[in-house]
């Protein structure tokens, strides 16, 4: 008798990295079960009837190892060793589990692996739910423990080989490239296929470049050159079998090295800076580190929850960067393995990373469509490492990047056939490139040029070239750079020139001329004519009616439109927008959405300033504009814990909105948007996510001091003629009319300062603390500076305290000395209060007044006081004639720490939530807070914190202390902390 052997077939895969990979993890019996469907289909395919068995035909690679593999591997192998059995080789087969060997050769009935499969002993096996073995496959297995149960020449694994049907590729149809890569010198490029590679000499086609030697198991998924340029690896395999990376020597073509030891395919092979190093990954999540001269594997380092679809080494070659299905980028330092980052906030499988030519960012992307950009500091020691940008790039998932030649560019492909350039400093979108034919599998930079080689899935490659783009980049750059050396230089002085200049000088103010509503005026040619400044007085009639002004404005001139109805009485809830004088729209500025999420907890009503708890948070940045509905509002705060939102503008009491858009309700689950701001008429290059166009119009007053009252500031883009068109926002009316006030006018930008918490008792050697608000008037939005003078002696006040530009508030404080006595009523008066700002060229003042009754408290409960670390760890205390002083970038964190003296308290001192660091600036915060904010816990006095300064922070000093709510809110000494000029910056000559 004979039997139909089963030779090793492989399918030709030209399908590009799969973007979802969690369904394929480890060797789980769920995962091979298609294995063994399609093996029972070639068994009855070939078969189509029971075979008589001979024991002395049988071999165990061809007739038993395929049983096993199908119905037994699944489970048993030497990852999962379910029951601590694995079937995986010979030698694991005989040495069994706690029964022993499950073989007996020579006494096939009595054999636990018989008996097993035919249900006589437990477990049951396979279980019964899944496919069973079938009786040709029992008789093999029975015959061949009867001859003896011969093992195979060469013990290895049987997971090594699979039986499939081979299919062959549709004639005439070009074999898709799926990866590329170019050598060192841009000489020669390297195309890999399936089951193929070849080089091509790119300067002279003439150059015969040899052919590279072996056969290729699958297809090529990554090729890198090594940095010397005279060896090539390719990442390759069998999918769902094993993962070998093969190395050739480029000027022989001979095969140097075959590197295995995963379980699946490899998508990623990449050599280190120093070239003594090649990092693997794939399917299996494993990453593996050989050492390239001896070919000994140097670290396995598992970490991963998908497969890993790209490495890329660090300049320096001590950290290694993988990019995976798990929607995480992960940071691994090289000689040990040691996990120093995981970068978590992508949304979607990673399929590339890599590091800047400095080495100080990390970039990825991947099936969320976005590029990720963080800031690497875990380069020794493990840390977290920020984000700096994430930015919506194309609208589906991004298969493959790569730098330019000179590092300044970073080019990224879809799928979806789109190409981009992109600015690396900024992630500026340069130039969007002509759909391309396919998808692109593979992009490699030319070395000393503008070009690209872009390889795709139809076979098609080209080389193409970016000088142009990349000429207008660096033109850009440079004077960008010249732009923020000059800015840096010689803003303080202009602005010192134009307030010693224009002091004193006041803004002339006009009368308005008030003007009757004449009905009909509905349409722009009955509209009502006005010359500004002007007060409308009219009223809305029947429902649906609408009233029109006509006036004439200079580019570039800003008005103010304000309507008074409901804080009159009127029923009138009002709507103002402006039109050309033909009755159209005027934009007023174009939104790119660049970022999409939705709200996570709860809805918000039309007021509320904070919790914002919004979808992937982490990769929105504080002053960011979000985009909900119609309403743009923009994040002042980030969450401070686990349960906690954004906190938007103004950062206290009702929210502001953008662009006069009104105020409105938003859903749990509504889908909002960070959005970029660009001119009027603008047309953004498409990224995937929504463009919306905002006119002039407003509902509500934007700074909501005027409930349902319209409010507008409106910049005439041209020198024209313009409507404004008001109306009831429900389409209500009725016969007696709702009335209302227009007025419109030119813009006076203005503030005015209001104080809270006057008439202080401040406890001796203890501080309390006072507040200024601000009401910004017509859009202004500069600084504030506010100066407390003539302060008794014994006293010392945080001034000068400055209301940043943009904000709303700011806190001051007074401290008290321990041998400070009670100011008399002269010196009480004499403390004098003025804030400032300039607008326009000229200096505003405004006079505040004093602190009210200032006198000394009662011995303090509990103090608090702010400490320094110094280089060498030691604690550096404040004094009366030294304040602390703390510096850091955007960016960086500082620690510090904070000591209690119990005089008469045993409680938790709490020291604030979010608001812990008082009158730190804006982009500042007291970094983890926890759920309970800073505090120090019954019978504790100390306590360290840390203050960290988001990108955003501008440069300055400024005044900030801790306070304690016990006894009545007991206030530190001031301290100073200055934010330096950002890192970049810094480094411009």
């Amino acid at each position: 008798m004979s039997v139909m052997s089963f030779p090793s077939i492989q399918i030709h895969d030209s399908t590009p990295p799969p973007l979802s990979a969690r369904g394929r993890v480890g060797w789980s019996r769920r995962i091979l079960t298609p294995w063994r469907v399609l093996h029972g289909w070639v068994l009855a395919l070939f078969c189509g009837f029971t075979l008589p068995v001979s024991s002395n035909d049988l071999v165990f690679e061809r007739d038993i190892a395929p049983i096993l593999r199908t119905y037994c591997a699944g489970c048993h192998n030497n990852e999962m060793l379910e029951g601590d059995f694995s079937v995986e080789t010979y030698a694991k087969l005989r040495a069994g589990a706690d029964k022993g060997d499950p073989i007996r050769p020579g006494q096939a009935e009595d054999s636990f692996l018989i008996k097993s499969i035919e249900g006589r002993a437990r477990p049951h096996m396979p279980p019964r739910d899944e496919p069973q073995v079938p009786s040709e496959d029992l008789a093999r297995l029975k015959a061949w423990i009867v001859s003896g149960a011969k093992g195979p020449v060469r013990d290895e694994s049987i997971l090594q080989h699979l039986v499939v049907p081979q299919i062959q590729p549709r004639a005439g149809v070009s074999r898709p490239i799926t990866a590329t890569a170019m050598n060192p010198e841009g000489q020669i490029l390297a195309l890999g296929r399936f089951g193929q590679v070849q080089l091509r000499h790119l300067t002279d086609p003439a150059v015969e470049l040899p052919e590279l030697k072996g056969e290729l198991p699958g297809k090529i998924n990554a090729l890198n050159f090594s940095p010397d340029g005279r060896v090539l690896v390719a990442a390759t395999g069998v999918t769902g079998l094993t993962g070998v990376a093969y190395v050739w020597d480029v000027v022989s073509g001979e095969l140097l090295q075959t590197l295995g030891g995963h379980r699946d395919v490899l998508y990623a092979a990449v050599f280190s800076p120093d070239n003594q190093r090649l990092a693997t990954a794939g399917y299996d999540r494993m990453i593996r580190i050989w050492d390239l001269k001896s070919g000994k594997e140097q670290q396995a380092i598992a970490g991963h929850e998908g497969a890993v679809f790209d490495l890329a080494f660090h300049p320096d070659g001590t950290v290694l960067a993988s990019a995976s299905a798990d929607e995480t980028v992960k940071i691994w330092r090289v000689h040990d393995g040691l996990r120093l980052d995981t970068l978590n906030q992508p949304q979607g499988e990673q399929t590339a990373v890599l590091f800047s030519p400095d080495g100080n960012q990390v970039l990825s992307v991947g099936a969320d469509k976005r590029i990720h950009q963080w800031r690497f500091i875990s380069r020794d020691e493990p840390a977290v490492n920020p984000v700096m940008t994430s930015r919506f790039a194309h609208g589906s998932a991004i298969r493959t990047m790569t730098l330019t030649a000179d590092g300044t560019g970073l080019l990224t492909a879809a799928a979806d056939r789109t190409l981009k350039l992109w600015r690396l400093s900024d992630l500026t979108e340069i130039h969007s490139h002509k759909l391309q034919s396919d998808s692109v599998a593979s992009l490699s930079a030319v070395s000393g040029t503008d070009t690209v080689y872009v390889a795709r899935m139809d076979g098609s490659h080209e080389r193409l070239d970016f000088s142009a783009v990349m000429s207008r980049l660096r033109n850009s750059e440079s004077a960008e750079q010249v732009r923020s050396v000059q800015s840096a230089t010689d803003e303080s002085a202009q602005s010192s020139t134009a307030q010693i200049a224009d002091a004193g000088k006041e803004a002339v103010v006009v009368e308005p001329t008030t003007f009757e509503e004449v009905e009909p005026n509905n349409t722009p040619k009955t509209a009502l004519t006005v010359t500004l400044p002007a007060v409308v007085r009219g009223s809305i009639g029947q429902p649906a009616d609408v009233d029109l002004v006509w006036f004439m404005a200079h580019a570039g001139e800003e008005i103010a439109l304000e309507v008074d109805a409901a804080r009159s009485g009127s029923k009138l809830d009002s709507h103002i927008e402006v039109l050309t004088a033909d009755g159209e729209p005027v934009e007023r500025v174009v939104l790119q959405a660049v970022r999409d999420s939705w709200f996570t907890f709860r809805g918000k009503d039309a007021f509320t300033s904070d919790d914002f708890r919004l979808h992937n948070w982490m990769e929105m940045e504080l002053n960011e504009y979000l985009y909900a509905n119609g309403e743009v509002v923009r994040l002042w705060l980030y969450p401070r814990g686990p349960d906690s939102g954004f906190k938007v503008y103004p950062g206290f009491g009702n929210r502001h909105t953008e662009f006069d858009t009104t105020a409105l309700s938003h859903a749990l689950g509504q889908p909002c948007y960070v959005v970029v701001p660009h001119p009027p008429g603008s047309q953004p290059a498409p990224n995937g996510l929504p463009v919306y166009r905002l006119n002039y119009e407003n509902d509500d007053d934007s700074t909501r001091r005027w409930g349902a009252d319209s409010r507008l500031l409106f910049t005439a883009p041209v020198t024209g003629e313009y409507l404004v068109r008001i109306r009831d926002v429900r389409g209500f009316g009725a016969a007696e009319g709702y009335p209302y006030t227009l007025t419109l006018r030119p813009s006076r930008p203005d503030f005015l300062v209001q104080l809270h918490g006057a008439d202080l008792k401040v406890s001796p050697g203890n501080g309390r603390e006072f507040r200024f608000t601000v009401t910004r008037l017509d859009g202004f939005q500069g600084a504030i500076r506010v100066d407390v003078e003539n302060v008794p002696e014994g006293f010392q006040v945080s001034t000068p305290i400055v209301i940043e530009p943009g904000q709303f508030a700011a806190v001051g404080m007074i401290f008290a000395e321990p041998d400070a006595e009670n100011p008399s009523e002269a010196e009480q008066e004499a403390i004098r209060i003025t804030a400032q700002a300039t607008i326009n060229g000229q200096v505003r003042k405004q006079d505040l007044g004093s602190l009210g009754k200032l006198q000394l408290g009662d011995p303090a409960k509990v103090s608090v006081e702010i400490l320094a670390y110094a280089e060498d760890g030691s604690l550096t205390e404040a004094h009366r004639y030294k304040p602390l002083e703390f510096a850091l970038r955007p960016g960086e964190t500082l620690k510090a720490r904070v000591r209690a003296a119990r005089h008469d308290f045993e409680g938790r001192i709490e020291l604030g939530g979010d608001d812990s660091g008082r009158n730190l600036p804006h982009g500042l915060y007291v970094d983890n807070i926890g759920l309970n904010g800073l505090l120090i816990v019954e019978g504790q006095t100390e306590r360290d914190f840390f203050v960290t300064a988001a990108p955003i922070a501008r440069p300055g000093t400024r005044w900030f202390h801790l306070r304690t709510s016990a006894d009545g809110g007991q206030a530190s000494r001031p301290a100073r902390i200055t934010v330096l000029p950002h890192a970049a910056q810094a480094s411009h000559p």
